[in-house]
């Protein structure tokens, strides 16, 4: 009669059984996390399955002592006493975190409550078994009056032994109770302890991340390459919280920048010792410029002489278009005279045949 009143996604963890400290991730993606409330037992169960191995990932019963941890803006744990483990969640917002602890807290809440009446009723119960204890001797004191001990049993036998037997089964159920209550008050404590260490782990760990931060932010302002390997670490760092077993990789990967930080530290210092001789190419180049306004300057005057050149060619080129024109018109009268002198001599070679 399970039914699911609250469901999420989120990358699940469990807590490594050998070291406490380090995170396993019980999922390669998202899953879906889900709360359920069975009304014939009148509980509440965290529960998230796999789907990629089809087995169950989570399945947490939650008492009043559970307390939801949020030890990052996307990361939250609970420990389970029954489970004997601690499960951690990562999410993708804010938000979908804060959801999920909210709705623990209510199925805390409404935990309490049914722990609560159901021990009401354990209390009513015990006293009215307790009532009919003391009436119990009464009748077996009224009865004594008369009889003897064989004859109390005889009288009021059966009901006497019904009330003492809910009575001692009442008392073990008591007893066994409080033995329940101290084994989780110690399994409590210690998962209490447990979660401080991790804590402070987790503390230490936040503080050197912001240590790491503020070195590579000043590494950002001598190298454009570095503000990209900067970026990477942050966005690693920020994850860090989610992945503490990649923590040994942040730590190698940082060990590589310092490196890399060393050589760009010793190529800022071969840029220094060239920066010195920058002043002696300055001269060079106001030389330079010099020799270019002098070569501007000459250039100038010979793009005069030859505008100059230009306008004595086309004027030449003017002339001789003229001379060519006259010694035309002088050709054509030289081809008419000749023309006339070729009739004369025909008419001369004509004559001295007639004669």
């Amino acid at each position: 009669m399970e039914q699911p009143i609250f469901t999420t996604r989120a990358h699940v963890f469990q807590i490594d059984p050998t070291t406490k400290k380090n995170w396993v991730p019980a999922s390669k993606q998202a899953v879906t996390v889900s709360y359920f409330y069975d009304s014939t037992r009148n509980s509440y169960r965290i529960i998230s399955v796999d789907g990629s191995k089809v087995g169950v990932i989570i399945n947490s019963t939650i008492t009043p002592n559970m307390t939801f941890t949020k030890t990052s803006q996307k990361f939250g744990q609970w420990a389970d006493s029954r489970a004997n483990t601690v499960f951690g969640l990562g999410f993708a917002s804010e938000q979908q975190l804060a959801k999920f602890a909210e709705k623990f807290q209510e199925v805390k809440e409404a935990a309490k409550l049914a722990r609560d009446k159901s021990q009401e009723k354990m209390e009513t119960s015990s006293n009215n078994s307790q009532e009919s204890g003391r009436e119990t001797p009464s009748s077996t004191q009224a009865s004594s009056i008369n009889g003897t001990d064989d004859e109390k049993i005889s009288h009021g036998g059966p009901e006497t032994a019904v009330l003492m037997s809910e009575n001692d089964k009442l008392k073990t159920t008591v007893e066994q109770s409080n033995t329940n209550a101290k084994k989780l008050e110690t399994e409590l404590q210690t998962l209490r302890d447990s979660n401080a260490r991790l804590v402070d782990a987790l503390t230490e760990s936040s503080a050197n991340v912001e240590m790491w931060k503020k070195q590579l932010s000043t590494c950002k302002e001598e190298s454009d390459t570095l503000r990209e390997k900067i970026a990477e670490l942050e966005s690693q760092c920020e994850k860090a919280n989610v992945e503490k077993e990649r923590n040994s990789k942040l730590t190698v990967r940082v060990q590589e920048l310092e490196m890399e930080l060393q050589d760009k530290e010793q190529e800022l210092e071969n840029l220094r010792k060239q920066a010195e001789i920058i002043p002696q190419l300055m001269a060079e180049c106001e030389s330079i410029t010099e020799k270019l306004q002098a070569a501007e300057v000459k250039n100038k005057d010979l793009e005069d002489r030859i505008e100059g050149l230009q306008a004595d060619i086309e004027d030449s080129q003017s002339k001789q278009g003229n001379v060519k024109g006259e010694l035309k018109k002088f050709m054509d009268v030289l081809d008419g005279k000749i023309d006339e002198l070729h009739e004369f001599r025909q008419g001369l070679s004509k004559l001295g045949v007639d004669n």
